[in-house]
């Protein structure tokens, strides 16, 4: 169970104090509330509060001197300001120099819940963010492997047992479960890791194209070969190559590399002279190739030259801890690419995420986290923001059992807001046979905001 969060309130009005401190309580936060600005300052340092809440004009000290103090021994706070209209500027003020948030006065209960979640929930993905930093940190150069160690544990394992080996690996695993970013990480970590990583992908071209890529050519050896060529093999040379899709090679190709395997030496397409390679050979595939062999589509001999030590990939639906992390590096990197404000994803919208099963495993997560942070127009990405796909899951259950209750307020308002745009979309564009104009003026919208709804649900345009 979680630490039970800890908010300061500071104003000089007692009714003020006491609705704040009523509400705070009821939602499982402990409060703390003073009357006086510079008694406050004095404390704040003690309580280490997780929030507080300030008014800016007090006699004495100001909430613009609570801000100050609280910057300086309690960074980790966040501080949310309360003004009256009259001194709206003064909280634009007090946002610039670090506040979170303001209130305005009068302000209904329902916007200070709202504050108050938004602002612990920022808290609480600032300090995920942190402790996935740390784990990252420990132990083996695996900086690009987001997963809590639990989730992946003999991967993490066996990546530093085989450190020192040259031994040739298989892994194993669906398509988007992350093989290239283990191998990457197999070879960050092995003594070859000041050498090259080369990767190459076996399904992407044809046999003749393939033999000339790994293996390279001399100068007129066919047609269109108008310079010699260095090969992948050789350029791998002191390093890594990584052989995506292994599976997909002919048995002609099959050959040729198990040869070079054997012998450790190349010969280019149309050449004479044996060039020697030094190599670690790193596969990976997501097919079963032990049926294959069996099938006699796949070399017996090569499976085990290749399979001398395996590691199999979870699917993400097995991951479910490792969620959350992989969502808010994603969010992370994608804010940053798109220079937006969003900070991560709401507790509603990340519970959904974690529900889905996500058949494209980490590749198709990042481009839904990707689409999410183009669609965010807060600083947390809501369900709304989702698409339609990963919300279906949800809704089918609620169909079947209409437990609102099992929701909170937002997720359960989004759900059916969605529902709302959908229906009403269709049914907008069908009256109008798809007439994008005329479905705007009717409905009394602008037509980027049909098109924004278009996109955003995926649906069809007639």
């Amino acid at each position: 169970m979680g630490k039970v969060r800890h908010i300061v309130v500071i104003d000089d009005e007692s009714d003020m104090l006491e609705t704040c401190a009523r509400v705070i309580h009821r939602m499982g936060y402990d409060c703390t509330t003073f009357d006086d600005g510079c008694e406050a300052i004095e404390e704040i340092c003690k309580i280490q509060p997780d929030l507080i809440i300030t008014d800016i004009k007090m006699p004495g000290c100001d909430g613009f001197e609570v801000l100050e103090k609280a910057k300086a021994c309690v960074p980790q706070a966040r501080v949310v300001v309360i003004t009256g209209y009259a001194t709206v500027d003064s909280a634009v003020q007090a946002m610039k120099e670090g506040a979170y948030d303001y209130l305005s006065k009068p302000f209904p209960i329902e916007q200070l819940q709202m504050t108050i979640n938004k602002a612990l929930q920022h808290i609480a993905l600032t300090e995920e963010n942190q402790l996935l930093r740390a784990q990252l940190q420990e132990g083996l150069n695996t900086d690009n492997i987001i997963g809590a160690r639990g989730g992946l544990q003999g991967i993490f394992a066996t990546i530093g047992k085989i450190s020192n080996s040259d031994a040739s690996i298989l892994i194993l695993g669906e398509s988007g479960t992350g093989k290239e970013v283990i191998a990457r990480a197999i070879h960050k970590n092995s003594r070859r890791s000041t050498g090259p990583f080369i990767p190459v992908d076996c399904a992407s071209l044809p046999e003749n194209l393939l033999e000339s890529e790994l293996f390279g050519h001399e100068r007129g050896s066919f047609t269109g070969a108008n310079t010699t060529k260095q090969g992948l093999l050789e350029m791998a040379h002191g390093g890594t190559l990584f052989l995506d899709e292994l599976g997909e090679l002919t048995l002609a190709m099959q050959a040729k590399l198990l040869r070079t395997l054997e012998e450790r030496a190349i010969r280019r397409v149309g050449g004479n002279r044996l060039i020697n390679v030094d190599i670690r050979i790193v596969a990976a595939t997501n097919r079963d190739l032990e049926e294959a062999v069996l099938r006699k589509e796949f070399r017996e001999d090569l499976y085990y030259r290749i399979n001398v030590i395996t590691l199999k990939l979870p699917l993400l639906r097995e991951r479910q801890q490792d969620i959350p992390l992989l969502v808010n590096h994603f969010c992370r990197k994608f804010a940053q690419d798109m220079n937006k404000k969003v900070a991560g994803f709401t507790p509603e919208a990340l519970k959904i995420m974690r529900e889905y099963p996500w058949p494209g495993n980490i590749r198709e997560l990042r481009n839904v986290v990707e689409r999410a942070i183009s669609l965010a127009d807060s600083e947390l990405v809501e369900v709304r923001d989702l698409p339609q796909k990963i919300i279906d899951g949800q809704e089918e259950i609620l169909t079947e059992q209409e437990d609102l209750g099992s929701l909170s307020f937002h997720a359960a308002k989004d759900i059916w807001l969605r529902r709302f745009e959908i229906k009403y979309l269709e049914e907008l564009l069908n009256k109008h046979n798809g007439n994008i104009t005329q479905a705007a003026k009717s409905a009394g919208i602008d037509r980027k905001t049909i098109h924004r709804l278009i996109n955003k649900y995926d649906l069809p345009m007639s």
